[in-house]
């Protein structure tokens, strides 16, 4: 009975490469979980899954001619888009733990400060400046500007550093974190409930349009093939960017499941 394992950033992916090594579908093998792997913090501090793939007795036997053997066309993982994404270099030695501790230092302040007198916009945007900086800075990041826009309850910065893709860190991790612990900054005390976005140059927006050609791509897949396609687990705002580029389509369906931050989203063609 053919065993191999194989690594992988979640269980599925894990899964997908196995599979792909066995040439099979997922109804031939048996699946077990040897490590269902970490998420991390900021990016930092994860871990591979780790599954073990089992080619179920009676597949081993069947002898595929040449002439009978199928196309099998894999579920491409998100991570595809990242093909059109500069490549991010490698942190420093020790800096995943010092960002972390800042950033948890940040975040018991934050909840142990209470309720707080209501700061007006520009008490909100300079404090949370002035966190986002505090985190740069335990990153070994120095030269930091960081520009702001507001259009009535959205609240814009942009960050510009030397080391940008420090900030942006693996497929936008580290940004997402950095952008969270900002609208809790910039809403703890504020009048007026603000969304807040952080962007480095034009990453979201190259993200975005990357994200939407990935969903077209996997859409065509989903509906070549007749089944349905799960992506790797995302961000809301990504899973919704991908939910809008599809969302004209009459041969496919997207909704989300599981539970964040684990939540992923489904193509699933409709026949």
């Amino acid at each position: 009975m053919k065993k191999i394992t194989r690594k992988g950033a979640t269980v599925e992916a894990a899964i997908e490469a196995a599979l792909q090594e066995l040439n099979v579908t997922r109804t031939d093998v048996e699946v077990e979980i040897m490590d269902s792997g970490k998420k991390g913090f900021l990016g930092f501090g994860a871990r591979d899954a780790e599954v073990a793939v089992t080619l179920k007795e009676t597949i081993k036997q069947k002898a595929i001619e040449p002439s009978e053997k199928r196309e099998l066309v894999r579920e491409e993982p998100a991570s595809t888009a990242e093909s059109t994404l500069p490549a991010q270099p490698s942190l420093p030695p020790n800096v995943g733990e010092t960002v972390v501790e800042a950033v948890e230092l940040a975040m018991q302040t934050i909840e142990s400060e209470g309720e707080s007198p209501a700061m007006s916009d520009e008490q909100a945007i300079n404090e949370t400046k002035a966190y986002v900086t505090e985190i740069a800075k335990a990153m070994g990041i120095d030269d930091l500007v960081v520009k702001h826009e507001m259009d009535g309850k959205y609240l814009s910065f942009q960050l510009d550093s030397e080391k940008a893709a420090f900030l942006i860190g693996k497929r936008g991790q580290t940004l997402n974190a950095l952008q969270q612990l900002a609208q809790l900054v910039a809403n703890k005390s504020s009048e007026q409930f603000k969304v807040v976005r952080l962007d480095v140059g034009d990453y979201r927006e190259r993200r975005e349009q990357s994200l939407e050609q990935f969903a077209e791509r996997m859409a065509d897949q989903a509906v070549r093939n007749g089944r349905k396609i799960q992506l790797e687990p995302m961000p809301s705002y990504e899973r919704k960017v991908i939910h809008n580029a599809l969302s004209n389509r009459l041969d496919i369906e997207t909704y989300s499941e599981g539970t964040d931050p684990n939540r992923y989203l489904v193509i699933e063609p409709i026949i």
